[in-house]
């Protein structure tokens, strides 16, 4: 699989020397702003928003391999107030918070006012887009890889890497009924990764598709995850999805030892902390328990993780074909 130099230069700089993804979220919009407001009781502000990013960007970001951040809270403010280590890959959400279609329709917007042309030149390394995806809800999916095209042929175009996230999410009585849910996921996540990796993409942000409850052994975990790696064109991480740590570190390590390239994980390693309304307590967190936690994933994806460039058919010696005149035909 061809890919462009500016893509490979990217994803050099989202990822470790060994080519292990191990990635910190934290362009949480909507979802955090709740968080904290459930938990504080009070508004939050636009001044309190960027105040969490930065404490979040400055702590973790110096132990990830990159962070990901959003463009209205966290990115360029990261980036001016020195929170961002000059050598901690930068990820930029391009899409709108939330989404519109209703919670059975749920289709993706771009974010207004932002595009793959400012994310590249702002500096980042990378894209990253994130759609609600039911492979069986025939037009939805449609317009949602719409989505995903128009973005990916937007990187090609700026040659930066591009991620996508796509996320199952439950419909009619499943909405109601969880265990009808988790019996189907797991077709459900395969099928999203067989659609969404034929689009012209880079790296795929992968949901753990099977409950690691009590009558499903890590056997079965793995075997259905070496499936998803096995149909997937390009190279995958897992996403935490807000799961607790110590399942996130079992998810962790099966999805590598299934041909994983790392993870991109977020509340499973910081969550907590947002709880904790006294800022230097909430530092304090951050700075032990965040930590050691993103270090312990770190150790698993560095032991289990497959390097990314394996998926292009790269190798650590040479990435790409480069001919003598490769600066005039870029």
């Amino acid at each position: 699989m061809e890919i462009g130099i500016g893509k490979i230069r990217g994803l050099q700089q989202i990822a470790d020397s060994d080519g292990i993804l191990s990635m910190c979220a934290m362009d949480h919009r909507g979802s955090l702003r709740s968080m904290i407001a459930e938990e504080c009781n009070r508004a939050v502000e636009y001044s309190e928003m960027v105040g969490r990013k930065i404490e979040l960007c400055s702590i973790l970001g110096k132990h990830a391999s990159a962070v990901l951040l959003d463009p209205v809270f966290g990115a360029a403010q990261c980036i001016s107030r020195t929170a961002l280590p000059r050598d901690t890959g930068l990820l930029v959400s391009i899409e709108a918070t939330g989404y519109s279609g209703g919670q059975e329709q749920r289709l993706t917007q771009l974010l207004e006012g932002w595009g793959v042309e400012k994310i590249k030149r702002m500096g980042a390394s990378a894209v990253k887009i994130l759609v609600y995806y039911r492979p069986d809800l025939k037009e939805l999916a449609r317009q949602q890889r719409d989505v995903i095209s128009k973005v990916a042929n937007e990187c090609i175009r700026y040659d930066i890497p591009f991620l996508v996230e796509p996320k199952s999410f439950p419909v009619g009585d499943e909405i109601n009924n969880p265990a009808k849910f988790a019996a189907i996921k797991e077709q459900l996540v395969i099928q999203s990764v067989v659609d969404i990796t034929a689009l012209p993409i880079d790296v795929l942000k992968g949901e753990f598709p099977v409950d690691l409850g009590p009558e499903r052994s890590e056997a079965h975990a793995i075997e259905i995850c070496r499936q998803l790696n096995d149909v997937s064109r390009v190279p995958w991480v897992i996403l935490s999805a807000g799961v607790d740590f110590e399942l996130f570190c079992r998810q962790v390590e099966i999805a590598c030892k299934a041909g994983a390239s790392g993870f991109l994980g977020g509340r499973a390693i910081w969550q907590e902390a947002m709880n904790i309304d006294n800022e230097q307590k909430r530092v304090g967190y951050l700075s032990t328990v965040a930590v050691d936690r993103l270090k312990k994933l770190i150790g698993i994806a560095s032991r289990y993780g497959v390097p990314w460039y394996r998926k292009f058919g790269g190798s650590v010696g040479e990435l790409a074909k480069i001919s003598e005149s490769w600066y005039k035909e870029y």
